[in-house]
């Protein structure tokens, strides 16, 4: 099916799409704990069995079973070897089961994390999805499904292996917990914007939650939807019931339930945990007569990082390009990039980002460096320690490629000029990853020295943009600001081109302020007055340092003078700070490095993910007589505590979290021996944690580990797929003062109560900790364990056990 046949159909009704694969292959007979692809080439007719079901309940696209066909999670069964032949034989005999429906080749996670927020090379992890994806289109699958993703970036490489080795459609649907994130911070308007650029062809959600609590997140992206929108939610919640899990929506309960969902704004239908043929078919009782609302993208210029979005319009709030990332002029930031480091950088980047810069203009433009490797690291090093979207600043196709690549957003491209290099070789690599773009009036010939002919060139290159899908709402207008010092007309030339694109062309317009006033004494004063001129004649972005006096105050004002700030929140809300007697930032810094003692900064590298800068400080410290127990206790378990309860108020999410730990963790590395050597105990109370036999998914147990270890406690970490008598024989053996049960799929999730009630008979009293996708509150109290929503809560549940000596 093409991607165009594929839109046309969705335009005409809804799609319905199937339901649980894995609960209802358990019923026809497979086991626990073997590879569910490999036992589905084994027993077809069983597959066959379930895709009948509901194709005959009104489904219009099954899923080929290949949620585990990546060669990764087939590794777990030793069967990577034969990814290709795997997915092949599994499409095959699907298409056999449903000639007439649609089959979408199934792609889920590897269950790592990836580049920049994880090991698992971003490149790399392309290249092993390519091979599932090779293996799919060897099957004849009608496109592709990349589902229950957690990681934007993961989802990211699995659609590039998709688009760059067919032209099939694609959905791509992230599992979103009930905050209204996913595990690992992403924002569903994140990843909307960021996958549909990059050639998603229908987005939305699937698992987590129930059909009432999915259709708020629909309802969330529908305005920013360029594509159909896709929901596919439990029944419900699980239950345990005689050792049974059992999801509390019935099959007309759950029908119900999911028309919100068509009201919400979806195209696509479906279900996920603990749906079945029967409520497939109730739900296609209930909405076969319904019809979609149209995709009608209202919300358009948006960029994006994983955990935050920003709208550029003439009608949204000025934005702020920190200006700052650039080695032009700055001398102690070329000795840094030029020695491979990037501590001004990540400087540079909190700063203008507590200040209130929209997006961080990054530009690596140096002799002597690779500038290529240099962006690629640096927007890495970005990407961890903040939420602030990128706009990527090069004059070298490949340095604009490499960073758009590895990038998990929408980015903004600063820019695309009528110079031949950029329409014929950046402009194609812009597109291809979806960013957004600032066009910059400028020819092979100079710069166009009128109003006039600069806005022939930018129509030129508008006309470019539209051949790729570009809209004039994707774009901003650079004003090409040149020094009045050289030209005393260059500001009135720029001004008359802001105010043309902004009334005439309803386009954003840009500038690099500080242009205007290079040679001149007061820059600061001629800055400021011609932002304000340039603000009345339509400018709403400009490439600025957010720090310099008096911008952020100018622009805060504008908007409310404008009507970008209607009811006047942002200014009062700005000015109260100020009323306080505090600096009235967005977020106020730390002190500068060198107002603070070792034991604040100690504290701030923490707090701030600086592992490279904790060596040194503890050295300073111990030198100076400290002891190492005080340094724990005292500094860095509130430090590590206070990241966890930024991470619970979604001030931080998992990239400055894993930051965090990282330096929280080489810190007690640094100090380990010496506490042994000093006689304290290392070592405190065993936390033995497991991923329950039959589940292989651990990416929410490793980082539990990792902040159980940064607050003190000694992880024995078994692994996934492990028996209950390992775990209790282990509990028993290591003197457990707390057990941790992990598992994602419904499936496994009676093994917990099988560990819990195995641990009672044999005396182990410990309190059991369950966490997972679908476990909550009720389920823990159901098998006698304690429930835990995220990592932290984890940490903070067993410190509170220790406290208050509770065996629960």
């Amino acid at each position: 099916m093409t991607r165009t046949r594929f839109h046309a159909l969705i335009e005409q009704r809804l799609i319905q799409l199937d339901g649980a694969t894995g609960t209802e292959l358990v019923k026809r007979g497979m086991p626990a704990g073997v590879c569910p692809e490999a036992w589905v080439l084994e027993h077809p007719e069983a597959l066959a069995a379930v895709q009948q079901a509901y194709a005959a309940s009104g489904s219009d696209l099954v899923y080929a079973p290949t949620f585990g066909g990546n060669p990764l999670k087939l590794a777990e069964f030793h069967l990577e070897q034969r990814t290709g032949e795997i997915n092949r034989q599994l499409a095959e005999i699907s298409r056999r089961a449903v000639p007439g429906k649609l089959v979408f080749g199934d792609i889920a996670p590897t269950g790592q994390l990836v580049e920049p927020f994880g090991p698992l090379p971003f490149e790399k992890t392309v290249e092993l999805y390519k091979e599932q994806v090779r293996g799919l289109i060897d099957g004849s699958v009608d496109g592709f499904a990349i589902e229950t993703m957690m990681d934007l970036q993961e989802a990211r490489a699995a659609l590039i292996a998709v688009r760059e080795l067919s032209d099939l459609p694609a959905i791509v649907t992230l599992t979103f917990e009930p905050g209204g994130r996913t595990l690992t911070g992403v924002h569903p308007v994140s990843a909307l914007v960021t996958l549909q650029a990059l050639g998603a062809d229908a987005f939305g959600c699937n698992c987590s939650t129930g059909p009432a609590e999915m259709a708020e997140v629909i309802r969330e992206l529908k305005p920013y939807a360029a594509i159909p929108l896709v929901a596919k939610p439990n029944a419900g919640m699980p239950h345990l019931v005689d050792g049974t899990t059992v999801f509390d929506l019935a099959p007309d309960a759950f029908a119900k339930a999911s028309v919100a969902l068509i009201d919400a704004g979806a195209n696509l239908l479906g279900g996920c945990c603990g749906t079945s043929p029967a409520h497939l078919a109730a739900l296609h009782n209930e909405i076969s007569s319904r019809r979609p609302l149209p995709v009608r993208q209202e919300k358009r210029g948006v960029v994006a990082s994983p955990s935050s979005f920003r709208r550029l319009a003439l009608e949204e709030p000025f934005a702020i390009i920190g200006e700052r990332i650039n080695p032009t002029g700055k001398k102690a930031l070329q000795v840094e990039l030029r020695a491979g480091k990037f501590e001004l950088v990540r400087e540079f980047a909190r700063e203008q980002s507590a200040q209130g810069a929209a997006l961080l203009d990054v530009n690596f433009g140096l002799s002597g460096i690779d500038e290529t490797a240099m962006m690629r690291a640096g927007v890495a090093e970005l990407v961890r320690i903040g939420s602030t979207p990128l706009c990527i600043d090069s004059t070298r196709p490949e340095t604009v490629e490499a960073a758009l690549r590895l990038y998990p957003g929408r980015a903004l491209l600063n820019s695309i000029s009528a110079e031949e290099e950029r329409l014929n070789k950046v402009l194609p690599i812009a597109a291809k990853y979806g960013a957004m773009l600032i066009l910059l009036p400028l020819t092979d010939d100079g710069i166009p020295e009128s109003a006039a002919e600069r806005i022939e060139v930018l129509d030129r290159i508008l006309a470019e943009a539209a051949r790729y899908g570009y809209t004039p709402a994707d774009c901003a207008a650079d004003a090409l600001i040149m020094t009045i010092s050289a030209d005393r007309q260059a500001a009135a030339v720029s001004l008359d081109f802001i105010e043309y694109c902004s009334r005439q062309l309803k386009l954003n317009t840009v500038c690099g302020l500080s242009n205007v006033s290079f040679g001149l004494p007061a820059r600061a004063t001629v800055n400021l007055t011609f932002l304000g001129m340039a603000i009345g004649r339509g400018l709403n972005c400009a490439i600025a340092n957010p720090s310099a006096p008096g911008i952020v105050d100018a622009v805060i004002a504008s908007d409310a003078l404008s009507g970008r700030d209607p009811q006047l929140d942002r200014y009062l809300a700005y000015h109260a700070v100020a009323a306080s007697g505090e600096t009235p930032r967005q977020t106020t810094p730390a002190p500068a490095p060198a107002a603070q003692s070792p034991e604040e900064l100690l504290c701030d590298a923490v707090l701030r993910g600086k592992k490279e800068a904790v060596p040194a400080i503890l050295d300073t410290l111990i030198a100076a007589g400290k002891a190492p127990g005080e340094l724990v206790d005292g500094i860095l378990i509130p430090a590590i505590t206070e990241v966890g309860n930024r991470f619970e108020r979604k001030e931080y999410f998992l990239p400055q979290l894993m930051q965090s730990a990282a330096a929280m963790q080489l810190a007690m590395e640094q100090l380990e021996p010496l506490l042994r050597s000093g006689g304290a105990d290392a070592a405190g109370p065993v936390f033995l944690l497991a991923t329950v036999k039959g589940d292989i998914h651990d990416i929410g147990k490793n980082i539990v580990a990792l902040l159980l270890k940064n607050h003190h406690f000694q992880v024995i970490d078994l692994g996934k797929d492990v028996p209950a008598e390992t775990i209790v024989n282990a509990a028993i053996e290591h003197d457990a003062a707390f057990i941790g049960l992990s598992a994602l799929m419904t499936t496994t999730m009676p093994q917990m109560k099988v560990v819990v009630d195995l641990a009672r008979s044999r005396g182990v009293t410990a309190p059991v900790i369950v966490g997972g996708a679908a476990v909550d509150e009720a389920f823990a109290d159901s098998i006698g364990a304690i429930y835990a929503a995220d990592a932290m809560a984890t940490v903070r549940r067993a410190t509170e056990l220790l406290q208050t000596g509770e065996k629960r």
